[in-house]
Parts: C-alpha cells; sequence; structure tokens
C-alpha cells in the first residue's frame, strides 16, 4: 500500500513548489504544460488525494478555529491571539495556534494540515513571504470550498474574505503631525519592505503629514530595514548620516533599536531626537525613557476577528452576507521619548 502524501511531498519529490503543485492540480494555465503533467501524473500514481475538506465540514462541526501568525516576536500578535482566543472560548470554540515564522510554505504546510478536518474556519495574519510573492491561490482554494477566512491586520484585496485592519494610515498621520507641532521638522521614517500593506499604509500617512504641513519630503530620511536581520549597523549609519528631529519606527523593535543607537551615539531622547513606534508592549513600557507609542489594540482586533468569524460559520442565512472590512481606531500613547 502506497503511503498517503501530500503536496509538500510532491513538492519535494519533483523540486518545485508547494505553490506551483496546488496550481497544477488545478490545471492552472500558469504552469507549463509539460510540469503540469509531470505533476498530475506523480498524484496519481501515488494515489494523491485533496485532503477532504468540503466533505468534513458538510457532516460535522469541529468547533476549532485555526489560527495563523507570523511571529510570537512582536508582542502585537500575541495580544491578537489572546483577544481571539478570549472571545472564541466563550462561544465554546477551541483554538489551534500554528506560526508561519513568516515562510509561505509553512503558511500553506499550517493551514492545509488544520484544514483536514480538524478546524471550521481560519484567523490569519499574511507572512511575510506570502506578501512577497503576492500569491494568495491557498487562501483562494479554501475559500473555494467553503472555509470561512478572516485576514487581520497584514491583508490582501486580492482575497475576498472578511478583514480587520488597523487605521494605519490616520495614525501615522497624527503621529507626525504630533512632532511637527512640538517644532521638528527634519522627521525621519524606519519602515520594512515595501511589500508589507501595514508599513505601505504607515508610509503614506507619514508623507500626508508632510505635506499637510508644507514640510519638502526628503527620501534620505526613510530607512527600509529587513525585518529578520540585525539591523544595528543599519541604523547606526543613518543616523550619523542625517540630521533628524524625530523619526517614527513602523514596529516596537525598530524603535527600541533605535533609542539605543541615539544614546550610544550620545543623542538625548527626547531633547534633542523624539521617537514614536507602533505597539504599546512590554519593550515601550520599560524602555528608559519610555517609549511612546501607537496602541494597536489587539486584543480588540483579535476578539472582532473572532467574532466575524463566528457569525459566518453560524449563519443560517441561504444568502450568505457580503465581505465586511472592520477598522480599528489606534491610540497615540505619549510618553517620555516625545516632547508632550
Amino acid at each position: 500500500m502506497k503511503p498517503k502524501i501530500t503536496l509538500k511531498d510532491i513538492a519535494k519529490e519533483l523540486d518545485v513548489s508547494i505553490s506551483t503543485v496546488s496550481k497544477a492540480l488545478k490545471n492552472s494555465k500558469e504552469i507549463s504544460k509539460d510540469t503540469r503533467d509531470r505533476i498530475k501524473a506523480f498524484a496519481k500514481f501515488y494515489n494523491y488525494r485533496p485532503n477532504n475538506i468540503a466533505l468534513s465540514l458538510k457532516n460535522r462541526r469541529t468547533k476549532n478555529i485555526g489560527v495563523i501568525i507570523p511571529d510570537i516576536v512582536h508582542h502585537f500578535f500575541t495580544t491578537v491571539f489572546r483577544g481571539i482566543e478570549m472571545y472564541a472560548n466563550q462561544m465554546g470554540y477551541n483554538v489551534i495556534v500554528c506560526i508561519s515564522d513568516e515562510s509561505f510554505d509553512k503558511e500553506v504546510i499550517n493551514m492545509e494540515m488544520l484544514a483536514n478536518g480538524s478546524i471550521d474556519g481560519f484567523i490569519l495574519s499574511l507572512s511575510a513571504e506570502t506578501q512577497r510573492k503576492n500569491d494568495f491561490t491557498h487562501l483562494k482554494e479554501l475559500l473555494d470550498q467553503g472555509i470561512p477566512i478572516v485576514l487581520f491586520d497584514r491583508v490582501t484585496q486580492d482575497v475576498a474574505c472578511d478583514k480587520v485592519i488597523l487605521n494605519d494610515l490616520e495614525i501615522s498621520r497624527e503621529s507626525v503631525t504630533h512632532f511637527i507641532k512640538k517644532g521638528s521638522k527634519k522627521i525621519a521614517l524606519i519602515t520594512t519592505e515595501n511589500y508589507f500593506n501595514v508599513s505601505e499604509s504607515r508610509k503614506e500617512g507619514y508623507l500626508a503629514a508632510l505635506k499637510d504641513n508644507n514640510i519638502p519630503f526628503d527620501e534620505n530620511l526613510i530607512l527600509t530595514l529587513p525585518h529578520d536581520l540585525d539591523n544595528t549597523k543599519l541604523i547606526t549609519e543613518f543616523f550619523q548620516k542625517n540630521k533628524i528631529e524625530a523619526v517614527l519606527c513602523v514596529n516596537e523593535i525598530f524603535a527600541v533599536q533605535c533609542m539605543s543607537v541615539i544614546q550610544q551615539l550620545g543623542f538625548k531622547i527626547p531633547d534633542e531626537i523624539s521617537i514614536i513606534g507602533f505597539t504599546d508592549g512590554i519593550l515601550s513600557r520599560y524602555s528608559s525613557p519610555k517609549l511612546s507609542t501607537v496602541a494597536q489594540h489587539g486584543e480588540k482586533m483579535g476578539e472582532l476577528a473572532a467574532k466575524m468569524l463566528i457569525d459566518r460559520m453560524e449563519t443560517t442565512k441561504v444568502v450568505e452576507e457580503p465581505f465586511r472590512t472592520e477598522v480599528i481606531n489606534a491610540t497615540l500613547i505619549k510618553r517620555g521619548s516625545t516632547i508632550n
């Protein structure tokens, strides 16, 4: 008897990506005919069968929700998970969490594993690699098979489903405006790669605030950092080369790294350089000085995402409600790293 194989197994044996295997088995014209035929022949020989997602969901309910988060380093994702679990438990659901570790393949594998009759729906934030590849085939396939999905924070307009996002543009605009009102004009932005939708929205808010106040945009004052490396050297060189009076960082880790570098270079915070970061986590509250920050209200976001998913899973309406995008309003918390 041949062993049961998965998309991952086929991809490994044929030295192609999981996405290529999935598309080939769906007869996608994106994949060449030769590759499609080779993958289909291999799958047929080993009796590959897609997981019986739709069948299992029609016949029974597991009362389990699958949650996929990109990492557990950032405090924000842990607070979202806390909100999801709290609401889900109140409604009689269990939560199974997996970490994609910013990997497209791990995201696909985790979803394939959980979708095989283990869960009733998904809540997830897209991995860095998924956003970079701009490949959402695995999400669309699950939706086509009747599994509801709610995306939060890192989302895409290419997938039709419910979403929960932050008012990233508006809160960034408010943060930069705060710097300007306190006298700063040389305002820097420290951000991540532009394929992150949240980083792009925060950059748009930064640029809008400069325009609102007739401050010329200086591209030298934007530092784009890799999301997965030690950036101390890049940050140090950035502050050495540029005259900077204030800096907005798109996450808490970047902000705390900047505070450390700035102080090592001999600058005083906030008298010479002010800093605001995103995520009101432990690092923000215990840094010295305490970090002014954007509270993203992760628990509220998680609770709302869970409610939207459960409402959709439990609906008895013949015609489903249109998909919704809910926006959480962030809060600027002013502490010791800014002149208030």
